[in-house]
């Protein structure tokens, strides 16, 4: 049993929840404590209790917290990654890099406890000077998806406590474990009681209370666009400030001059990989017709070799979809695909493997058109489409064409293209002959129209949501 961190005590729930592994429905990992509405008003009390303190404390002590952070989620990063996997259902190699991932954004925001930057100006007048300075922001809600759930709770924990703010963290409700194994390593950190706290929960209750609460200065969260808009009318209507990172329907064009192998590689990758349910994943391929046949039949083939498997196994490329909910949704769409007139040229179909699982195969449309529901709506499984294109300016037209504006990829050997895709294409994030999915923790993430809201995250952009500007005048 494992209970929520408040005001640096472990404290029971209202209630528990299992975590069910996907792989193996069989295989509880353990029970979660469930907090409710009251409980996370008591983890919102610690924070604001904690914070004027905590604002104002010595830099090199949150360099040191978040570096000791960091040293050991590296030095656990198998076990962690086992966790993780076994949770979530991403494959033991990709589990193991989420975990080491989270150990490098700590130890980056180690550094960046220590570089925060500040301006002295002169006046326009006579005799005064300027300093413009960066203070926190306050009482930071947290508020995480389940498909990264540990190394996107990293990036915003970790810049939240650099900048000096104190964070009230809900974890999303179906992967709790990596949420928790987190929490337990922050809390033997050496924060002061308050600063950090847990609750983990109903979005319903925690969430909801995060929302409304007067006391949570801002929020930042990562899920889906509907919950963004819920998110936005709630805490936008008392002026919170808001970060939120939502969906994606990302385009990876594909050009006559692509190396066909590179363009393979990258809408494999990019698409089904992590089974698929990442924002970046491309879930578009818009591919120029001179090579559109080749293209597709090469992803086909590629699709045929992976192995779909338990996510703990040896050699498995693709674990399972993260719950029944989710699997459900994702054979909808390939039904509805069907039903617009695309053509499924493989996979799709649930199989059944040793332990009861959420197993499904890389689903790949052809022939389809960017009208159609699979080429506008975000699925979040291991299904894309292929949209033939007359040539690249009929490419970057439909690549555009978009509800979403997070990532986008291109696949040729023009420069000149390439430069132009960068420049023209309306998404927060290009890729030139590499997935769409995959990002460092050093720079900004973030997209455009429905895909963000707000500053961005991670890297020294944090700066611009966890903190806030100060301008001070001082005559001599």
């Amino acid at each position: 049993m494992r209970h929520n961190y408040i005001d640096g005590q472990w404290v029971e729930g209202r209630g528990l929840r299992p975590n069910i592994n996907p792989s193996n429905i069989a295989d509880v990992i353990d029970e979660y404590a469930q907090a409710d509405a009251a409980q996370t008003q008591q983890a919102v009390a610690a924070a604001r209790a904690a914070f004027p303190a905590w604002s104002c404390s010595n830099v090199q002590a949150r360099a040191e917290a978040l570096d000791r952070i960091g040293s050991e989620l590296l030095a656990r990063k198998e076990e962690l990654g086992r966790l993780r996997s076994r949770e979530e259902g991403k494959t033991l190699p990709e589990g193991i890099a989420e975990v080491a991932r989270a150990g490098q954004i700590f130890k980056f925001f180690a550094g960046e406890a220590v570089r925060q930057r500040g301006e002295h100006l002169p006046s326009v007048r006579p005799g005064i000077d300027i300093d413009v300075t960066r203070e926190p922001v306050g009482v930071v809600g947290i508020i995480t998806p389940w498909n990264f759930p540990i190394a996107i709770p990293a990036w915003k924990i970790a810049p939240a406590l650099a900048y000096g703010n104190c964070v009230v963290f809900k974890p999303a409700d179906l992967v709790p474990g990596s949420a928790w194994a987190l929490a337990e390593i922050i809390s033997r950190a050496g924060l002061p009681a308050g600063v950090f706290n847990l609750v983990m929960g109903r979005g319903s209750q925690v969430g909801q209370a995060l929302l409304e609460s007067p006391e949570v200065d801002a929020i930042t969260f990562t899920g889906s666009e509907a919950t963004g808009r819920r998110v936005m009318e709630t805490a936008g209507r008392r002026f919170a400030k808001l970060q939120m990172e939502m969906g994606g329907k990302n385009p990876l064009v594909v050009l006559n001059d692509a190396d066909l192998e590179v363009a393979v590689n990258c809408a494999v990758q990019g698409a089904y990989f992590s089974t698929g349910q990442r924002c970046t994943a491309s879930s578009r391929f818009i591919v120029e017709k001179g090579i559109y046949s080749r293209f597709v039949d090469a992803v086909a083939a590629a699709l045929r070799q992976l192995k779909v498997d338990d996510a703990l196994k040896p050699g498995t490329d693709i674990g399972p979809v993260v719950d029944e909910s989710q699997l459900a949704q994702d054979l909808s769409y390939i039904e509805i695909g069907k039903s617009e007139g695309a053509r499924l040229a493989y996979g799709g179909e649930r199989v059944q493997r040793e332990h009861d699982g959420f197993y499904l195969t890389p689903a790949l449309f052809v022939d389809a058109s960017n009208d159609m529901r699979i080429a506008r709506e975000e699925i979040f499984g291991p299904v894309a489409c292929a949209i033939p294109a007359d040539d690249y300016e009929h490419a970057l037209q439909l690549a555009n064409d978009s509800d979403s504006g997070l990532s986008a990829g291109i696949c040729t050997t023009s420069l000149k293209h390439a430069n132009h895709f960068k420049r023209h294409m309306q998404a927060g994030m290009v890729m030139v002959n590499v997935p769409t999915a995959g990002v460092d923790y050093h720079v900004p993430f973030g997209g455009r129209t429905g895909s963000s809201y707000g500053p961005r995250e991670p890297g020294s952009y944090a700066a611009e949501f966890f903190t806030t500007v100060k301008t001070a005048y001082v005559s001599a």
